[in-house]
């Protein structure tokens, strides 16, 4: 695409008009061209244009990685509007909070998608004042304020929402001209969309993020990864992620074609690498890969023309690193380290780096990125090999959090992005991620990064995966947990795991507990380390 485009809707326009019949979007059963793509989304911006959304207005979609997902936040973009993509995962209390923090004019979603989950009655639950709404186009609801429609896509559609076909029909009066006009109209720099993060203890906070910040990164990554119209990159991360919208970005940017599943399946993953001729893949977290591996196809699964793989070896279990280098030792593997207030990708691998630093390290900036590392309690650079704490600074960051001047005063400083990762470069400037510095423990005043422990733990053959806490202790003030999985078929006790630590680790770092878990408690991607304090902390009768 042209350098001058940093709009999503523009962007998507131009793709249409170089590659119209080429794929853009690929499921399992059902592939739609950037053509295609193109004249959906323009559906949509026609129907909120209709609807009298304007320009800066939040509009919603709370829905699983499907097209749908896609048309609307290309046509939300269009008019200027901020799509404000919804975990999924969100229970009644977090989408309560997000529809009403995030003054909400509109919400695209469905009703159910599976036995456990219906988004219509999370919605019903979240706003009990919706049920006794009479008009669908114009809704009053004492919980959300400025919310005036919620669309249904799917059948059966409840009287208080607008279904799919009747919110299309709303657009059948407004031209194409207008659309452009629209199109035109946006400004890079304007807010393309707010991205809730998931909070710990706390509500999640609304990333603001530019036209400019997504299409800029995602074009710096794709120049960094020499993607081209060619190109058919895999995911399975949730769209609503900005690990999923960003290497979707970056392929369509190119005029390429983004492949994606509803949902994570290890089989059916497999089976559309191989089918579709995948070029470069982005399973990126470790339960996705394991998942992987373990699959009884992954060893027969033809993965000849995957030439790149985002695949974080520095920070996945060693097992993970042996099993997917044996099955493709052809694909260049990269490492990656992001955050969705950096707009997804921060700092990655170079493709001519060697084996040893892409997969033993974390990269190196993307253009137009400056990343230092300082340390925690002077704010000064740190040296080589030093830890601290890594901040940020390019137009590509957030803007700040939506509704919350204070805590974007904490984090943005004299203009630079501070993080809360601990990390460090080496000699060669790349950088390895450490932990968060909330992920440190204060062990009777020692520092103790729980990602040390995680890995020596990770190193022991039955462990499959670690996680570590600090629980609340009398004498050293906290002190380190471990929750493990293990590898299938493989066991440990609690005082063999102990005793594989002592000797390789100091006292004080070595964990007092160790439980295992069937699964994690997880948010859209990363593992609630909360969550796990809590329960051993109810088991253990401590007050966190």
């Amino acid at each position: 695409m042209s350098a001058a485009i940093y709009t999503l809707g523009a962007m998507l326009r131009a793709s249409a008009e170089t590659r119209p019949e080429a794929d853009a979007l690929v499921f399992p059963d059902r592939r739609i061209s950037h053509g295609a793509l193109n004249r959906s989304a323009r559906a949509w911006a026609k129907t909120l244009l209709a609807m009298g959304v304007q320009a800066g207005d939040n509009v919603g979609i709370l829905l699983t990685t499907r097209p749908d997902f896609v048309e609307a936040l290309f046509g939300i973009a269009m008019i200027g509007a901020v799509a404000v993509p919804v975990n999924a995962r969100y229970q009644t209390s977090e989408l309560a909070f997000l529809i009403k923090d995030a003054d909400l004019v509109a919400l695209v979603t469905t009703g159910r998608v599976a036995d456990t989950l219906d988004f219509g009655e999370r919605l019903n639950a979240a706003l009990p004042s919706l049920r006794s709404a009479h008009n669908p186009e114009a809704l009053t609801l004492a919980e959300a304020p400025v919310l005036r429609t919620i669309i249904c896509l799917d059948p059966p559609v409840a009287l208080y929402l607008l279904s799919r076909e009747d919110a299309l029909a709303l657009g059948d009066e407004v031209s194409e001209e207008q659309v452009d006009a629209a199109i035109d109209s946006v400004d890079d720099q304007d807010v393309a969309m707010i991205l809730y993060t998931s909070g710990t203890t706390a509500n999640p906070k609304g990333a603001l993020i530019s036209h400019r910040g997504i299409i800029g990164n995602s074009r710096n990554l794709g120049k960094r990864y020499q993607v081209g119209p060619e190109d058919r990159v895999w995911s399975p991360l949730p769209i609503f992620h900005i690990a999923g919208i960003l290497p979707m970005t970056m392929v369509l940017d190119a005029g390429g074609a983004y492949l994606t599943v509803p949902h994570f399946e290890a089989g059916i993953a497999l089976d559309m690498l191989s089918r579709e001729g995948a070029t470069v893949a982005y399973p990126s977290f470790v339960t996705i890969m394991q998942d992987l591996i373990a699959h009884p196809t992954f060893q027969s699964t033809d993965l000849s023309r995957l030439r790149l793989m985002n695949s974080n070896f520095a920070v996945q279990p060693p097992a993970i690193k042996d099993a997917m280098t044996r099955a493709m030792p052809h694909t260049i593997q990269v490492g990656t380290y992001g955050l969705t207030e950096g707009c997804g990708t921060v700092c990655t691998s170079r493709i001519g780096d060697s084996y040893e630093l892409r997969t033993g390290r974390l990269g190196v900036p993307l253009d137009e990125w400056e990343v230092r590392i300082v340390d925690l309690e002077t704010g000064k650079d740190c040296a080589l090999e030093e830890r601290g704490e890594i901040v940020i600074r390019g137009p590509n960051m957030i803007k700040g959090y939506y509704n919350a001047p204070e805590k974007s005063a904490e984090v943005l400083r004299d203009g630079w992005f501070h993080t809360g990762d601990i990390g460090s470069f080496d000699e060669s400037g790349h950088i390895m991620f450490h932990g968060r510095t909330k992920d440190m423990l204060k062990v009777g005043g020692e520092n103790v990064a729980a990602a040390e422990i995680e890995a020596l733990l990770q190193a022991h053959p039955a462990v499959k995966l670690a996680q570590v806490v600090g629980i609340p202790d009398a004498r050293y003030v906290e002190v380190p947990a471990a929750f493990v999985e293990f590898t299938e078929g493989q066991n440990a006790s609690e005082a063999e795991l102990i005793d594989h630590c002592k000797g390789k680790l100091a006292s004080f770092k070595i964990p007092r507990h160790v439980r295992s878990v069937l699964a994690w408690p997880m948010s859209t991607s990363k593992i609630q380390k909360f969550r796990l304090r809590q329960q051993l902390a109810e088991e253990l009768g401590l007050e966190v």
